[in-house]
């Protein structure tokens, strides 16, 4: 064989060699492809099977209120039971950074979460979209409750000599006058009671002002549709506040402080009586501790009218705009179902109007039972939050209650005065 042979031999051997090697090669990269794709493959699934929220179609939107209200946990919890019972209707918390495609621009929440502040503005702009439930209309169906009570002090009523809180209006003024005129300790640097009347604060009229009426028995909406003030129930009410106000034994600012500044006022100790809703309760058990204050009913004004009072809530409706609203309304549905366990979670009083049992978490608690004792001896009645007109109507009554506090003007006059801009307003 000569060198030529030998070299041809060479070259068909090293071919072979180097085919063989491409050989594994690919077989190697057959294999690491096959393990990379058995890795990934149920990612790609899910994120090829899940509704695209490019399409505006695929989920239902709620507001973010939803999350601040009653917390991250809870919200996940409600929005993963829903979808377990509802796999083709999703719903997320809306936010608009999240919604992309053409159907992005202008998309709002399908389903509105507000308080109070908000309804009535709400209400106003129709904001709102009316449905059905148990052949009864709504624009929105509460999801927890709340009312009105009197906070006060424990120390400084008891420094004031009164063993229990005031029942009377009487005792009521006794006691603002003995802490609000006395610089020694405890009392120096403490009021007896505060309004808080600020335009920023949407509450105020039906906390401060309307608590107090309520509480002698009267109610608003007794005619029908329009608000009325009869001068024979409401002249001592207002002539009561007033003469607080003229007085000068209130806290200062009562048209420039907010329901909030009030409440961290009386947690600081700065405020010996105050109006608040049981929603404030929790914080000021955290603040104060159990032992430093109490809640009890809104001194009357002695007449033999039932106890009244009217209820702010948390609150679920459907936008107007919103594509959807059958399903929207289902998912309200499922969370008035829920409305116990809403409630328990932000220990709300009354909570849910209808439960004949109350939560666990009125049992053996001093604040919740005597919350809970006052709610089933009192009449619930229509405040303004959710009536055509109530921002109108409630512009009307504090235009003139501050007429009435800082001028010359008469209880009997003011009330003539709201009553006719009342009869003109059109809702």
């Amino acid at each position: 064989m000569n060198l030529f042979e030998k070299e041809n031999i060479i070259k068909v051997y090293f071919k072979k060699i180097k085919n063989s090697i491409l050989n594994i090669n690919k077989i190697d990269v057959f294999f690491i492809l096959l393990l990379v794709l058995l890795i990934i493959g149920p990612f790609v699934f899910k994120f090829f099977s899940k509704p695209n929220i490019e399409n505006k179609n695929a989920y239902l939107f709620i507001s973010p209120r939803f999350e601040e209200f009653f917390g991250k946990e809870i919200t996940e919890k409600l929005l993963n039971e829903f979808e377990e019972q509802n796999p083709d209707l999703p719903v997320r918390i809306f936010n608009p950074f999240d919604v992309k495609g053409p159907s992005a621009e202008g998309r709002e929440p399908d389903i509105l979460i507000f308080d109070d502040e908000d309804y009535n503005a709400y209400a106003a702009n129709g904001s709102l979209a009316k449905f059905t439930v148990n052949a009864s209309d709504h624009l929105a169906i509460p999801l927890v409750s709340f009312m009105n009570m009197l906070f006060y002090n424990i120390e400084i009523l008891t420094a004031a000599g009164m063993d229990r809180p005031p029942k009377t209006r009487e005792e009521f003024l006794a006691c603002v006058r003995t802490v609000s005129n006395q610089h020694d300790e405890p009392f120096s640097n403490v009021t007896g009671a505060a309004l808080s009347l600020s335009a920023d604060d949407k509450q105020a009229l039906s906390r401060d002002i309307f608590s107090w009426i309520l509480a002698s028995g009267y109610d608003f909406w007794h005619e029908g549709n329009t608000p009325v003030l009869i001068t024979r129930d409401v002249t001592g009410d207002l002539s009561f506040l007033s003469g607080l106000y003229r007085e000068s034994i209130l806290a200062p600012g009562t048209f420039y402080t907010t329901g909030k500044q009030r409440l961290e006022e009386f947690a600081n100790r700065k405020i010996a009586m105050m109006i608040g809703s049981t929603r404030d309760i929790p914080y000021l058990r955290e603040k104060m501790g159990d032992d430093a204050f109490g809640v009890t009913n809104i001194p009357n004004s002695g007449s033999l009218g039932r106890y009244n009072i009217n209820l702010s809530g948390i609150y679920a409706g459907i936008n107007r705009n919103c594509e959807n609203p059958e399903q929207a309304k289902d998912f309200i549905v499922f969370l008035a179902g829920q409305s116990p366990f809403l409630s328990e979670t932000l220990k709300a009083v009354p909570g849910v109007i209808s439960d004949v049992i109350p939560g666990n978490y009125f049992k053996d608690d001093p604040f919740y039972s005597k919350a809970r004792d006052i709610f089933e001896a009192s009449s619930v009645v229509q405040g303004f939050t959710g009536k055509p007109g109530a921002q109108k109507y409630e512009n009307i009554f504090m235009e003139e209650i501050r007429v009435f506090f800082e001028g010359n003007q008469t209880s009997l006059e003011t009330i003539n005065a709201i009553q006719r801009r009342w009869d003109r307003v059109i809702p």
